[in-house]
Order: C-alpha cells, then sequence, then structure tokens
C-alpha cells in the first residue's frame, strides 16, 4: 500500500500506470539504487502535481532530502 500524508483524488490505474512506467525506463537506462521504489516515486510525482506541494512539504512527507525531491520532480 502507498501512503502519504495528504489526500491526492487519483485512481489506482493512474498509479499503477506511472509506477510501470517508472519501473522500465529505471530498466532500460540500467539506473543504480534509488531512496524511492517506483511505486513511491510515482506518488510523490502525483502529489506535487496534484496537490502542488512544495519539495520541503513533500521531503517531510516521504523522509527523503529536499534535493532527492528536486531530482524526482525535474
Amino acid at each position: 500500500m502507498l501512503v502519504y500524508p495528504s489526500s491526492i483524488d487519483l485512481s489506482s490505474r493512474t498509479l499503477r500506470f506511472l509506477t510501470g512506467q517508472l519501473a522500465i525506463r529505471r530498466g532500460e537506462i540500467g539506473t543504480r539504487w534509488r531512496r524511492l521504489s517506483a511505486g513511491r516515486q510515482a506518488l510523490l510525482a502525483l502529489a506535487h502535481l496534484r496537490c502542488g506541494d512544495t519539495y520541503a512539504q513533500l521531503a517531510a512527507g516521504f523522509g527523503i532530502g529536499v534535493a532527492t525531491v528536486y531530482r524526482y520532480i525535474r
């Protein structure tokens, strides 16, 4: 289960689709280990887009650094 301390109005299908796309892309480029799983990264991006949370708020909510949020969002 993916949890974020905010209410996000989106379908689980949207989250699964974006998670799948991120996982495929990570496999294609042979990415290194990531702090967040593809599912958590998808939730992070969707929380930013849907709720407009700041990088600092997202970092606190996901337990990661602001620089990590910046790299995942940009």
